[in-house]
């Protein structure tokens, strides 16, 4: 149920997308909240985004005002094979901001390709599909939120992109959680996607008042270097509200600080590709 997309054809013509995967095997880490976020910001400043809901709570598409009667096309028929990624794309509230949304039928698409040969590879035959269908032109980013767990999903999201977004909440085991996906995402460069890298880890829920979110930023910093972004998405209470209200925050309201910190995330990623691309 692909929308009208000739604007977004015009604007973006001849360019291939940056697909980029929104991982963390812990929940409540902020993951879904970036996708839509940074996919809004990203839109706001004139890029074409594709957001793919992999989580079969389809918290990303719900945060979207997408409701549920309203996808009769999802991401578990791509990857069930019965449909095309193209067929299962709609409009959101956001101009610029395109969704395949999810279903609980997710939940049951694991076994039911567990015993496919290319069944770590779907997402990226889909990704890939779009080329034929002469949609990938309308995108030059595609945003890919997960479920939080190293499963199937996670591994098709890995294996189809770019890079790795890591949202990484500013709590007591975060370094934990950290290092157990930096060996998944290690596993998958040997054996699926060789050319995938770490895109950046973005701290979220930090709370300068709290010495605990201070200590974790130095810990996590030192770590990772410089693959840690300078932004930071502060705990407020609008990114919190936003979701129930079917938007992202920077539609609820643009002025707060966590809108704030997501369009600077979004101006500090399109610096680092401009690098990556002039390396």
């Amino acid at each position: 149920m692909m929308t009208d997309l000739s604007e977004a054809q015009d604007g973006a013509r001849g360019v291939k997308p940056r697909v980029l995967v929104v991982a963390n095997q812990k929940g409540g880490v902020g993951k879904t909240t970036t996708a839509i976020n940074l996919g809004t910001a990203l839109a706001a400043i004139g890029e074409k985004v594709l957001i793919i809901d992999l989580d079969p709570q389809g918290n990303a598409s719900t945060g979207l005002g997408i409701d549920r009667k309203s996808r009769p096309v999802s991401t578990y028929h791509v990857l069930a094979g019965e449909a095309s990624l193209s067929e299962s794309i709609t409009e959101t509230v956001v101009p610029g901001l395109w969704l395949a949304p999810s279903t609980l039928d997710l939940l049951g698409v694991e076994l039911e390709i567990a015993n496919e040969r290319n069944r770590a590879h779907r997402l990226r035959a889909a990704i890939r599909s779009l080329a034929e269908d002469e949609v990938n032109e309308a995108f030059t980013y595609i945003l890919i939120d997960c479920p939080p767990s190293l499963n199937l999903l996670t591994i098709n999201a890995l294996t189809a992109s770019d890079a790795v977004l890591v949202p990484l909440q500013c709590e007591f085991f975060a370094l934990e959680g950290l290092s157990q996906l930096l060996k998944t995402v290690e596993q998958v460069r040997t054996a699926l996607n060789p050319d995938l890298t770490i895109h950046g880890v973005v701290l979220t829920m930090f709370d300068p008042r709290n010495n605990l979110s201070g200590q974790v930023v130095a810990d996590v910093r030192e770590f990772m270097g410089d693959k840690v972004y300078e932004t930071m998405i502060p705990r407020n209470v609008r990114v919190s509200e936003a979701p129930s209200h079917g938007k992202p925050v920077l539609l609820y309201d643009i002025k707060c600080t966590g809108s704030q910190a997501y369009l600077r995330l979004a101006s500090e990623i399109i610096q680092r590709e401009r690098a990556l691309r002039a390396a």
